[in-house]
């Protein structure tokens, strides 16, 4: 298992057109095809660099990691504060909103899926 934790990502929330700023976990297990490690911080950078909603962002990421490395799976976690809420309507500066999505092994094994969680909060 691959794991590159908080990855700084920023973006812009497409609703409100206001910043989303966070930290992206992605782990992936090797099937026959490695990527260096950058690439994976890389290919966060370009997805969030579009107008975005954070679930979507983090699917993105793990759809193209997949599709690209067809590992044996695929897990992001992303965790973000959102100006929206922070700026706008409720005003709640600490508050950040968590997505996951998880792919192969990682959905289908929960001792997998559970190392991975457990090493990302690490």
């Amino acid at each position: 298992m691959v794991i590159v934790k908080n990855i700084d990502v920023f973006s812009l929330c497409e609703h409100h057109m206001v910043p989303i700023i966070g930290k992206i976990s992605i782990g992936y297990i090797p099937n026959r095809r490695v990527l260096g490690l950058s690439k994976l911080a890389r290919i966060a950078e370009m997805f969030s660099r579009r107008l975005q909603v954070q679930e979507r962002l983090t699917k993105q990421i793990a759809i193209a990691l997949h599709e690209i490395l067809q590992p044996q799976g695929v897990a992001v976690i992303m965790e973000a504060s959102h100006m929206c809420m922070v700026m706008r309507g409720v005003q709640k500066s600490g508050s950040v909103t968590t997505t996951s999505y998880m792919l192969g092994a990682f959905r289908q094994d929960p001792r997998t899926r559970e190392e991975f969680l457990r090493l990302a909060r690490d």
